[in-house]
């Protein structure tokens, strides 16, 4: 998602980097450059109206650095009012980012358990799968007791859903039928909650495919009846100018504390990113990430919008490792490195399975600033289906195999290769492959991180 807009910046900052200051010229230029990829994105037109405005009032007013260009001291503003428009607050320039600190909670549940998460939104929005995930999150990150509940009474699908999504993330479930009342509902489930000492009640209200007043007044009846300490509006990241409206409705129908913003995975434009928090004047909580019911993030600002203009989300990369890579296995190999022993294919294995729990290579990629996204795109090797056929590869190993890779001649090629499904071509790929990553693993035992570097560039053509 945002990769046309991502692209589109990317080229204005282009035009101004042959010249040698600011003037009103170039910045107009590059204003109007800035208004038509925002426009193209589906960003609302009163929400890019007021964006254009705040960057040239800063740009005609900005002091550039020597140690600047034009065209960096402009990305600079262009971050700066991104983080501003989607939420963020104003970081000092210059400032270090800080490192990221894991279990930050988004929702504010200080509160007499317990806390209850009313979920609004159109139908397909995504509320049901966001329930799951953020029951998911709360239990597994925030070790909360959650209960899930459906007052969806129009979809009878809609709290079989919920069910089985309750069990694949294993948290509680209360069970609701469609003859019951949404508002009863929803104080059975709040009774029960009470009694069983709960911590947390996510409540997942019916969605329409269109704004209609039957379902705004029973969405203020449920939530006048359970009193819901945070009231969150599901978006689809995929709907565009359409979020806006929807986001004006609900906004003016409920005190919504919130916003969860699925599907930022999609191939969208983009613009309800960037918009709806400017309409509804409430914090995006959220971001809907991947399919997965592990793919919802609390969302930054900041870093949303250093994605947006190519810098990568190093931070939230970092998080990413932190949460999924195994640090004992981290730690056993690095310590094989250091003592000069060699990297074999069971350990090549693993660094694929920790990268597979990471979102795999797009995952990765997304987070990447764009140069080196690109670089790596360029490589082959690193493709998301050949990571798939290379762990399928070294599965058809023996163990022997496995620990010994010199010992792995023709006749064994050939076995390996029918075992797998794949050609003797593709094994002969896979081993080289791993012969250039036992090469780079030697050179960082010797402390050579520049070697390793040059050793990167063979194996990512991209590279430089």
């Amino acid at each position: 998602m945002l990769d046309n807009l991502t692209n589109r910046l990317a080229g204005i900052v282009k035009t101004l980097r042959g010249q040698s200051r600011f003037t009103e010229e170039n910045i107009a230029e590059a204003l109007r450059d800035v208004r038509m990829a925002l426009l193209e994105a589906d960003v609302g037109l009163p929400v890019v109206k007021e964006f254009i405005a705040r960057v040239k009032e800063k740009a005609l007013g900005a002091e550039v650095m020597k140690s600047l260009t034009p065209g960096q001291a402009f990305v600079g503003i262009v971050h700066r009012e991104l983080v501003l428009l989607m939420g963020g607050e104003e970081a000092d320039v210059g400032a270090a980012p800080a490192m990221p600190k894991l279990n930050l909670m988004p929702l504010n549940l200080a509160t007499t358990p317990p806390a209850i998460v009313l979920m609004a939104g159109l139908q397909g929005a995504g509320k049901t799968t966001s329930v799951g995930k953020m029951a998911r999150l709360l239990k597994e990150q925030h070790k909360k007791k959650v209960l899930v509940v459906s007052a969806d009474v129009y979809r009878p699908a809609a709290i079989e859903q919920l069910k089985t999504l309750a069990a694949q993330v294993g948290v509680d479930f209360f069970p609701s039928e469609t003859s019951q009342r949404p508002v009863d509902i929803a104080l059975s489930a709040k009774q029960w909650a009470k009694t069983h000492f709960h911590d947390v009640l996510i409540v997942d209200t019916a969605g329409r495919l269109a704004i209609d007043e039957a379902m705004m007044d029973e969405i203020k009846a449920v939530h006048a009846a359970i009193d819901p300490i945070e009231t969150l509006f599901t978006v689809d990241a995929m709907q565009g100018q359409d979020a806006v409206n929807v986001a004006k409705a609900f906004n003016e129908a409920l005190p919504l504390t919130g916003v969860v913003l699925t599907k930022l995975d999609g191939d969208s434009r983009g613009g309800a990113a960037l918009s709806v928090r400017h309409i509804t004047g409430k914090p995006i909580k959220f971001a809907g990430v991947s399919e997965k019911m592990d793919g919802l993030e609390a969302f930054h600002a900041e870093r949303m919008a250093s994605r947006v203009l190519g810098m990568g989300d190093v931070l939230s990369l970092i998080e990413d490792v932190q949460k999924n890579v195994d640090q004992e296995e981290a730690r056993k190999l690095a310590e094989k490195v250091r003592k000069g022993k060699d990297f074999d294919f069971d350990d090549f294995k693993s660094q694929l399975l920790q990268m597979r729990k990471m979102g795999g290579m797009s995952a990765l990629m997304d987070k990447l600033p764009a140069q080196l996204s690109q670089a790596a795109q360029g490589a082959p090797d690193l493709q998301e289906k050949q990571l798939r056929r290379t762990e399928g590869v070294i599965n058809s190993m023996t163990p022997l195999e496995r620990r010994k890779p010199d010992i792995i001649k023709a006749s064994r090629k050939r076995r390996i290769a029918a075992g797998a499904g794949v050609s003797v071509q593709e094994v002969n790929r896979i081993i080289t492959q791993f012969e250039q990553m036992q090469k780079m693993m030697k050179m960082m035992k010797g402390g050579g991180l520049a070697k390793m570097m040059r050793g990167m560039k063979g194996m990512m053509p991209g590279m430089r």
